[in-house]
């Protein structure tokens, strides 16, 4: 692509890198803020800044958050006995959409896929695992994809917290083989965490 300015043409290929975005849509982006105001440019720039410089990750669930401890995690009101294991915070986000799960979360930052290198360590497993130790946790809800490494991670967990006396649970099938939870419909989703079965069922339909 060629274009007329080198300062428009690295706007571009930084916007390029983006998921799903390529540099035809990536120009109009551009193209689309220079036909912005300079006050409005200069407040977007600045909150894209911000995000660098402010956004932390809670300290106990890995949550994005602008504070050491989550809303969620500081939250008293919250069922601090069940934990919900997601992949990341746009599952966070589904999940509370509902309005039907009132526990907490641990944010395992992706979930295990040996093709693309990722392996336990590479994930929150070990902070989890030591939530699980320090006692008070009743229910443990998997939440994850229902895809292969979704599977393979599940499983992983559960080995891992054989030792403890926590209940496993899973997302009922409401949620479809294959789907990702931040694209499933909020009635579906609230259903499936309030119809959640044992992890051993899960197993025993495999």
């Amino acid at each position: 692509m060629n274009l007329p300015s080198q300062l428009l043409e690295k706007a571009v290929a930084e916007f390029a890198k983006l998921p799903g975005v390529g540099k035809k849509t990536a120009l109009r982006y551009v193209l689309h803020l220079l036909r912005q105001s300079p006050e409005d440019m200069k407040r977007w720039a600045a909150t894209v800044a911000r995000l660098s410089e402010e956004i932390k990750y809670c300290e106990v669930c890995f949550a994005i958050s602008e504070q050491n401890k989550c809303e969620i995690c500081s939250n008293p009101s919250r069922d601090h006995t069940t934990i919900c294991v997601i992949e990341d915070i746009r599952d966070l986000i589904a999940i509370e959409n509902t309005g039907q799960y009132h526990g907490t979360y641990h944010v395992l930052g992706g979930i295990i896929s040996p093709i693309n290198g990722i392996g336990p360590m590479d994930l929150h497993i070990d902070p989890f695992i030591r939530r699980i130790e320090a006692g008070g946790v009743k229910e443990v809800i998997m939440a994850l994809p229902s895809t292969m490494e979704g599977d393979t991670t599940n499983f992983y967990l559960y080995k891992k917290l054989g030792a403890f006396p926590v209940t496993l649970s899973t997302l009922s099938r409401g949620v479809s083989v294959g789907d990702e939870l931040e694209y499933t419909d909020e009635v579906t989703l609230g259903q499936s965490i309030l119809l959640r079965v044992p992890y051993e069922s899960s197993l025993s339909r495999k």
